[in-house]
């Protein structure tokens, strides 16, 4: 156990400078004049943000859990292509170290689907296979913006089988299920279309996207937990807004499929599902998933409203900038989406501190 803990530990560092590098790049993307390590920053903070944060984040909470040692490459490997990319080093290494790193993720599903048949570590394993594909078009040189369907695909299909895993417990029919995975099959499907009619394949995906944003919010548990107290309500508010983002993701991608490369609606397209989907879950399992991946206690605290209110507000300015072609609005709100983050890192520092006191004082 102590070892998975100490591995946790070496490995959360490189997410975190990543997040941090990612975040500095996106603000210098939205116009704001910071000073630049490199001339490629800008240019990466997709990359940072989704194979050198979400990755690196996503494998290691899995490597932790399978408990082996070569589940680590998964993390290890999206954590040095993120470094590769950040020292300037020729961009195909960090291309090839992300591909490696999600081999590995996919290796670990099959482990995991081995030892325990479901369909919920099939749609996690079908997430990694998403995340395999889009690592590997980038690194056969297609463009990124082409790329990024791929890795939202990765992230929101796992986020869903993670939920479908929970949802045990309501004792879903099987038509419930066959929904589920029609929702997922249409993102899938819309991938592969996007191969070759991309627009098409862009309003297929998000016609997946509003249909699982739909399910999740009329099966998922939150709407038990958000009527309890402390951190079941917390994570159940996260949960719920960031599945409305979702949708607005998804209806974004099926009016503006032909603007999804460059652009505030692009931005919009994109950050409502990164930021306001992705970064709920994060913010709502937090609370979770550090203590397991460090074993570090971390108490649930009432200012972790504050950075989940900041996120939300925010991105709807963003949001709204974009659409609106209102550029002052879209650089402030993603300003504020930067502050969010980095007050929820606050906030959960303040919280393992508070853990660790009480550890303390427990064995006092």
């Amino acid at each position: 156990m102590l070892s998975r803990y100490r591995s946790g530990f070496l490995l959360m560092p490189l997410a975190a400078l990543s997040l941090l590098a990612a975040l500095w790049a996106g603000l210098s993307r939205l116009g704001w004049n910071l000073p630049q390590p490199t001339i490629e920053l800008p240019a990466n903070h997709g990359p940072l943000m989704l194979v050198g944060f979400l990755g690196t984040l996503i494998s290691l909470e899995r490597a932790v859990a399978l408990d082996r040692l070569w589940a680590y490459g998964a993390p290890l490997f999206a954590g040095l292509g993120a470094l590769a990319l950040l020292a300037g080093l020729p961009p195909w290494l960090g291309h090839a170290m992300a591909t490696t790193a999600s081999l590995f993720l996919v290796a670990d599903f099959v482990f995991f689907y081995r030892q325990q048949p479901s369909a919920s570590i099939a749609t996690m394993g079908l997430g990694a296979l998403l995340w395999f594909g889009g690592n590997l078009l980038w690194l056969s040189g297609f463009s990124l913006h082409r790329v990024v369907p791929w890795w939202i695909g990765f992230l929101v299909v796992t986020i869903a089988g993670e939920r479908l895993e929970l949802s045990r417990l309501l004792r879903l029919s099987p038509w419930d299920r066959i929904k589920f995975l029609l929702a997922n099959g249409c993102i899938v499907s819309g991938l592969l279309a996007s191969l070759i009619f991309f627009n098409y394949g862009v309003w297929f995906a998000g016609v997946g996207l509003v249909a699982l944003a739909l399910w999740l919010l009329r099966y998922d548990i939150a709407w038990r937990t958000v009527r309890h107290t402390g951190l079941p309500r917390f994570m159940a508010i996260c949960l719920l807004c960031g599945y409305i983002w979702l949708g607005v993701g998804g209806v974004l991608w099926m009016i503006f499929p032909e603007f999804f490369n460059a652009g505030p609606y692009y931005d919009a397209m994109l950050h409502s599902i990164f930021l306001g989907f992705v970064f709920s879950m994060i913010f709502a399992h937090a609370p979770v998933i550090f203590p397991s991946i460090t074993g570090i206690t971390m108490p649930f605290l009432r200012r972790f409203y504050v950075h989940l209110a900041l996120l939300h507000l925010s991105l709807f300015l963003r949001v709204w900038g974009g659409l609106g072609m209102w550029s002052s609005a879209q650089r402030w709100g993603g300003l504020l989406n930067a502050l969010a983050i980095l007050v929820f890192l606050a906030n959960n520092v303040r919280a393992v501190r508070q853990g660790r006191s009480g550890f303390t004082a427990a064995r006092s």
